[in-house]
């Protein structure tokens, strides 16, 4: 199939573009949020094609992938075609509610009958409104990192994006905690400044901004345990790579993490002493922290394998175009 695409979530969109599709993904000279084109820092193969809104007036499109409410319009005027009326759509939801009164938040696609909402998480549809339209969910998988646990920094790793602006959503007041038992190292987008931000010296948290994915992850693996304190997120894909590479992770029990961190992989609780206890353990005792890594790295390469991801996506958009025919 021909699958039009916008270029949004990084790691997602990784794992999608592994598949035997063709992925038109739009570029625009600005590169801008609506054009962003192909990957610089995530390896994509060579069917991931960058389109110019021009060629895909002209272009074969079986389905559009939607992530954003915009883009049904936007998709209309670049195709000439109506995303759900003339052409197959799925709405793929990456996000919690993040607004107003939450078990009741309404999903922007709620009540439609031309498309599919695709959740990446249980947690996700449960806690969305979407009314009469149809859902479903097609849980995470990932592309493997290509690297190994060693655990030999005495160091907690965390991946955060834009830790500052987001605050208490990615739980970055309770980094000064962990900071007290061994240096932290936090890996994302804007995290430089997060030292000073918190008030804490240089030597107890340094911040390595937007690395590329191979770098990050093999800097990851270095560090003895592996941080996840989002209060409030879908679930986020450094958790379940963090996994894969053979990291035990310390984890709020909270959104999906809940269910993608299973008994043995680590720490997972709601008690910040806890998740502390647990991360002080993993530092002192090493070999304690690769038993759990192993769990942890067995779970996610079990329920997150890059095949299991691509093989439902295949049922989904198969049976989808077929319906439209």
């Amino acid at each position: 199939m021909n699958l039009l695409l916008w270029h949004v979530h990084g790691s997602w969109t990784t794992s999608f573009v592994h598949g035997k599709h063709r992925y038109l993904v739009p570029v625009t000279p600005d590169r801008g949020p609506y054009g962003l084109g192909r990957a610089r820092t995530y390896p994509w193969p060579d069917t991931a094609v960058e389109v110019t809104p021009e060629q895909l007036r002209t272009a074969d499109v079986d389905l559009v992938v939607l992530q954003r409410p915009e883009e049904i319009d936007l998709a209309e005027r670049w195709l000439g075609r109506r995303p759900g009326r003339d052409v197959p759509a799925v709405y793929v939801e990456h996000n919690t509610p993040k607004d107003g009164d939450v078990p009741n938040s309404r999903h922007p696609m709620a009540d439609r009958d031309d498309l599919l909402v695709a959740h990446v998480t249980g947690f996700n549809e449960l806690f969305w409104d979407t009314g009469a339209t149809r859902t479903t969910v097609v849980d995470h998988g990932i592309v493997p990192p290509a690297t190994e646990y060693t655990g030999e920094l005495e160091r907690l790793a965390v991946v955060i994006n834009e830790p500052v602006r987001r605050g208490r959503v990615t739980g970055t007041d309770l980094l000064p905690r962990f900071a007290e038992i061994a240096p932290l190292d936090v890996f994302g987008m804007k995290v430089a400044g997060l030292a000073e931000h918190l008030g804490l010296p240089a030597d107890r948290l340094t911040s390595h901004d937007d690395l590329p994915q191979h770098r990050m992850h093999a800097e990851l693996g270095r560090r003895r345990a592996y941080l996840h304190l989002c209060r409030w997120t879908s679930l986020g894909l450094s958790l379940i790579e963090a996994m894969s590479i053979g990291m035990p992770v310390v984890a709020l029990a909270a959104t999906e993490a809940a269910m993608a961190v299973p008994s043995g992989a680590g720490a997972l609780s709601t008690r910040l002493d806890t998740l502390l206890d647990a991360a002080r353990r993993f530092v002192d005792e090493p070999a304690e922290a690769r038993r759990a890594g192993e769990r942890a790295r067995a779970a996610a390469r079990d329920r997150y394998g890059l095949d299991r991801f691509l093989a439902d996506w295949d049922r989904l958009l198969e049976e989808e175009v077929c319906a439209s025919r």
